[in-house]
């Protein structure tokens, strides 16, 4: 069987790397980024961290920070606009996965065209984004390492995720800079941390795995195993913090290349019904899917709970990897429920919305990259046990 393995063009990855910014625009004859953000990113100050290294170099920008948790098709067009009002012609993304997925979006709109709707799916843009640097500010979504974004579509009758797949995603260039981490807070350093875990042990399970992207997955798992607690302990533990965004990455390629799976399917719409964080919306449902999957992959489970660190996995060893991950949860305060993910962000959550979730979850590209295929009544049943 033939593989395909692809990845960022370049990735600088360490304490001080955001200091190859202005010599890689430059190197391209490029004159004028937009970055695009958020407003935490902003109100935190990273976002003049970034400017003051383009101006140290002479480099003009320009700003959007509209950018909104599980961002829309009015990012993109928005962002876009001011993108060409501001004559640029290179994409700067900062933040979480976010505003990584909006600038993506812009791209896609600078270059293949609108609408963006039009690009959901695999392998459907029309031309390369501009040049195009993606800056994680939290180790969790690998959007600086993979081929998609998702842009959550307002537009329908109830919101729903586009996921969006090409390899003409990918950026031209990561800046994986501890520096941008340091001091991020505890729920949001456990939330993004399960998305990279998620990202990882989906990768490893999925259907589409290959020999390079296990061992990406793997060493990921094994990192966020042994970083994430002291990252959400400490936030200015350096050492956490740079192990975890390898693992981020690391875990982005893995996934990029080798798919994901229902975990992923599941938390897109109740991201998009909700506004749940997709990292909590992914670590609500990791053991609960895992659970149900152990039954086509037990020497990968069993895998995952030994590098979680249990060595006694008894006569089900499968069992063991499902508690490993639950342990994890409980250890970073990720709530266990659905509904105690609800009432922690002050919102509200219906059993009515079950059934069109579950539909949107089996058509989302994921469940085709899950080890266990399932059907409406399996979703379902997993929705309500995770309730």
């Amino acid at each position: 069987m033939i593989t395909a393995f692809q990845m960022a063009n370049m990735i600088f990855t360490g304490v001080d790397a955001l200091g190859k910014v202005p010599e890689s625009i430059k190197m391209q004859g490029l004159k004028k980024p937009l970055i695009v953000t958020d407003k935490g990113v902003v109100k935190v100050g990273l976002v003049k961290k970034v400017t003051d290294v383009l101006e140290s170099e002479g480099i003009a920008y320009a700003v959007y920070d509209e950018t909104v948790p599980n961002p829309n098709e009015q990012n993109a067009e928005d962002s876009f606009k001011l993108y060409q009002k501001e004559g640029c012609d290179c994409l700067i993304g900062l933040g979480g996965g976010s505003s990584m997925d909006a600038a993506k979006a812009c791209g896609i709109l600078a270059t293949s065209g609108a609408p963006i709707e039009d690009y959901r799916g695999m392998g459907l843009l029309k031309a390369p984004l501009p040049f195009y640097i993606a800056i994680p500010t939290t180790a969790g979504t690998g959007s600086e390492s993979t081929c998609a974004a998702i842009i959550t579509n307002t537009r329908g009758d109830h919101p729903w995720k586009m996921v969006i797949l090409d390899g003409r995603l990918l950026p031209n260039l990561a800046i994986i800079d501890p520096m941008l981490m340091i001091g991020l807070p505890p729920a949001i350093t456990a939330s993004t941390g399960m998305d990279a875990m998620t990202h990882a042990i989906e990768a490893y399970l999925s259907i589409g795995s290959m020999e390079y992207s296990n061992a990406l997955a793997i060493g990921a798992i094994e990192l966020i195993f042994k970083y994430l607690a002291r990252a959400v302990g400490n936030g200015s533990d350096l050492e956490a913090r740079e192990k975890m965004a390898y693992a981020q990455t690391m875990a982005g390629i893995a996934f990029s290349n080798a798919g994901l799976g229902l975990v992923h399917s599941m938390a897109h719409p109740l991201s998009a019904f909700y506004h749940f964080a997709h990292g909590f919306a992914n670590a609500v449902c990791l053991p609960t899917v895992l659970d149900y999957n152990k039954i086509v992959c037990r020497d990968k489970m069993a895998h995952i709970a030994r590098l979680g660190g249990l060595t006694d996995l008894g006569n089900y060893p499968e069992d063991a990897g499902v508690e490993v991950i639950q342990r994890l949860n409980d250890q970073v305060g990720i709530p266990r429920t659905i509904s105690d993910v609800a009432a922690m962000m002050g919102t509200t959550v219906d059993t009515k919305d079950i059934e069109p979730m579950s539909k949107d979850a089996l058509n989302e590209v994921s469940t085709v990259t899950t080890p266990r295929v399932p059907n409406l009544n399996d979703v379902m049943g997993l929705y309500k046990k995770c309730w």
